[in-house]
């Protein structure tokens, strides 16, 4: 069986992956996760009263600049000229927590889950930065890719968490 670990060649060597030989395609990736905080601090977010200001707001473009970032923070990551990036919040007052959806579009040669997750993650970090000073104990969690099209793997979509 071949390695399907792409990122290493024959020697274990890390390198970027070679896709000048692929067909440039439509894809989407759409990942997700959320902030788990104490319910004051999501009733500061859903107030808009947090002393740094619109939490939401800084974060969903914190989140999209994540995406157009993501080949400087991850190494093996291609630069890609992203089409779109859509991100959304939802706050769960019944569980204490924010949650963050993205989906990144592009037409290229390799796909953007790395982007989406990438959107994900930093949204998350912006609302733990704009409210550390009420709570130092937030949890970022489920951070995963929901789903992804394109390409010549095709449609994936996750098993439903449960």
């Amino acid at each position: 069986m071949s390695n399907p670990l792409t990122h290493f060649d024959a020697q274990g060597q890390a390198h970027m992956v070679d896709v000048s030989a692929k067909a440039e395609t439509h894809r989407v990736a759409v990942a997700a996760g959320e902030i788990r905080m104490k319910p004051e601090t999501l009733a500061l977010i859903a107030s808009g009263t947090a002393k740094k200001g619109d939490v939401l707001g800084v974060a969903r473009i914190a989140a999209i600049q994540g995406a157009k970032r993501c080949s400087d923070l991850v190494p093996l990551c291609h630069p890609l000229p992203i089409t779109r990036v859509a991100v959304d919040f939802e706050l769960d007052e019944a569980g204490n927590r924010v949650r963050c959806r993205a989906q990144v579009e592009t037409l290229g040669r390799t796909g953007v889950e790395m982007e989406a997750l990438c959107a994900v993650q930093v949204g998350l970090l912006t609302i733990y930065d704009m409210c550390k000073a009420a709570d130092r104990g937030m949890v970022i969690a489920e951070v995963r890719v929901l789903e992804k099209h394109g390409g010549k793997s095709g449609d994936w979509q996750a098993a439903a968490s449960a």
